[in-house]
């Protein structure tokens, strides 16, 4: 597991010992890349990994594919192998992982505005570096 909260979550619900409703929302979402992943795939649809790599530029390989792991593990997200001529690998969003939608466009709007409010340009922008590929 990449994550030490989510792994310590994961123990305490296993072992019976967990209340904290508000710590295991946070440990579905805990990771470098989550938020993003889940972000776009429940707004734009399903993803082949290569389409999330060109998306998440500064996201290694290894770190994706553990990350993508541990949402599918935890039910939000699926993986989904379609076979023609070639293997191609799908990951979409599910019923479980869209009832998080609403908190993370919350926290999508909340730091929109708070990037507004403290007047800071960035300097990374996900449509110029697809615009660049």
């Amino acid at each position: 597991m990449t994550d030490v909260v989510r792994k310590d979550v994961k123990q305490r619900l296993e072992d019976g010992d967990y209340s904290c409703a508000k710590e295991l929302t946070l440990s579905m979402f805990s990771g470098k890349w989550k938020i993003v992943i889940l972000f776009h795939l429940g707004t734009d649809g399903p993803y082949r990994f290569n389409q999330l790599m060109r998306l998440l530029p500064k996201a290694s390989h290894k770190v994706l594919t553990n990350q993508l792991r541990e949402m599918t593990e935890d039910q939000l997200i699926s993986r989904r192998v379609e076979s023609d001529s070639q293997v191609r690998v799908f990951y979409e969003i599910t019923d479980l992982g869209r009832t998080l939608m609403p908190i993370i466009n919350q926290m999508y709007q909340w730091g929109t505005d708070r990037i507004r409010q403290l007047q800071v340009i960035p300097k990374f922008n996900i449509n110029e570096d697809e615009a660049k590929q």
